[in-house]
């Protein structure tokens, strides 16, 4: 090839060259003046660790089911809102399952058997309806519910036989004696789905008579908890029948097994009027289940999930799953029908309602604490780029430049020369 060839080809090599010898003297090293699209993909990756990742998607879906942010009718505290608990699974600490009836215990008791990341999951063999639910290296369980432990402590244990049964069931259990904190959990659910739930449960032959209802050290007698039917069961009840009966247990269930009992004299009505009764038990109801570690609500799942791995740094492997269509949603009632009802669970509606502004609280409470958390981690993550980039114009050769001297005129006239000896090339093959 001849010489005018070669010059036709190193035209464009020297060309691309000078390009970028342009592109440092404009935008040299550690520089902030220059910015391209492609940077703002760092803005997902991490660079301090992080306990957990955050999913956008379920976020998302969090806030998508809120409902309007309403006034607080409570004056909770941070204290009250602040709910993360030290939960020690490989010491000593046990999380107790609190199962009220017809609140969605069942699917939320197989989520602590079969739904959580554990190191050591719990053993659960098909045909068998309890799991072995082990401390990591131990024959000692952390979790005490009917899936795990059974009902140990009778049939839908409530608070008042949970809080003397289980210290001692547990210490028979366990060879070895050791001081355990004991984290209680629940759900509730609004009282007129919940109330519809049990009247269709018990129509299809549920009975639940073999409940204990201790207190006190006994079962109630006959006398203090008559039965609403005569047989085997109740199968078949109308509606009209199970409100008609003044004994029914499902008759503010939720606060009657959130309650300490104790207080109002057991199952003994003589023992008080019954004004006093009631206040008694409702607001025992509140502070116990203000109080507990954790509870949730089944109309909230998502929410209940995210609270509860919140509370004790746990992750479930699935999401929750919001089902809507249940028995008691498809029950045609009438006005009149339903103010009945919630006459007659009156201590739970205040209940609820009082759980609800508590939970949605702690839900905002929690969800802004980790939005401050992730603005901090965000800005210190910045902090030690700039840190690295100021780290890094301190590790560049410093010449001496004019005036003085400093990295721009160092870099300027390194550059400067550059293009000079470029330019020098060029013109002598040309």
């Amino acid at each position: 090839m001849d010489d005018k060839s070669n010059k036709l080809i190193l035209v464009p090599i020297l060309a691309v060259l000078f390009v970028m010898i342009g592109y440092q003297y404009i935008c040299p090293a550690g520089s902030n003046s220059c910015h391209f699209k492609t940077g703002e993909n760092l803005r997902g990756v991490s660079i301090l660790s992080t306990q957990y990742r955050t999913n956008e998607d379920f976020y998302t879906e969090l806030e998508d089911d809120s409902p309007p942010k309403l006034p607080s009718k409570f004056n909770f505290t941070e204290r009250d809102l602040q709910r993360h608990v030290d939960f020690n699974i490989k010491g000593y600490d046990v999380i107790v399952f609190l199962h009220i009836q017809k609140t969605g215990g069942t699917t939320f008791g197989r989520h602590l058997v079969r739904n959580i990341r554990l190191e050591q999951p719990c053993d659960c063999k098909p045909g068998q309806k309890k799991c072995t639910c082990h401390r990591p290296g131990k024959e000692e369980s952390w979790l005490f519910s009917r899936f795990s432990t059974g009902w140990s402590c009778g049939l839908h244990a409530d608070w008042t036989e949970l809080t003397n049964c289980v210290p001692v069931i547990m210490d028979k259990k366990e060879a070895q004696k050791n001081k355990r904190d004991f984290y209680y959990i629940t759900m509730l659910r609004d009282p007129v789905s919940r109330y519809l739930s049990e009247w269709k449960h018990v129509q299809r032959g549920a009975t639940w008579k073999t409940s204990l209802h201790m207190c006190d050290g006994r079962s109630p007698t006959q006398d203090e908890l008559p039965t609403c039917y005569s047989g085997d069961d109740w199968s078949g009840v109308t509606l009209t029948e199970f409100m008609d009966c003044p004994s029914n247990l499902a008759n503010n269930r939720q606060v009657r097994m959130l309650a300490d009992l104790n207080l109002v004299g057991c199952y003994n009505l003589s023992s008080m009027n019954e004004s006093d009764r009631n206040h008694i038990l409702l607001g025992s109801a509140m502070n116990n289940l203000k109080n507990m570690a954790f509870y949730g609500l089944t109309e909230f799942q998502r929410k209940t999930q995210y609270l509860f791995e919140r509370t004790f740094s746990l992750r479930f492997i699935a999401a929750f799953t919001q089902i809507n269509s249940t028995r008691a949603a498809n029950v045609d009632l009438s006005e009149a029908v339903r103010r009945r009802i919630e006459e007659l669970n009156y201590l739970d509606v205040q209940l609820y309602e009082y759980a609800k502004d508590l939970f949605l609280q702690r839900f905002q409470y929690t969800r802004q604490r980790e939005h401050q958390a992730e603005r901090l981690k965000r800005r210190e993550e910045r902090r030690w780029l700039r840190e690295q980039r100021e780290q890094s114009r301190a590790s560049l050769p410093r010449r001496r430049g004019y005036g003085g001297g400093g990295d721009l005129a160092t870099t300027t006239e390194d550059y400067t020369s550059q293009v000079a000896r470029c330019f020098s090339v060029i013109l002598a093959l040309c």
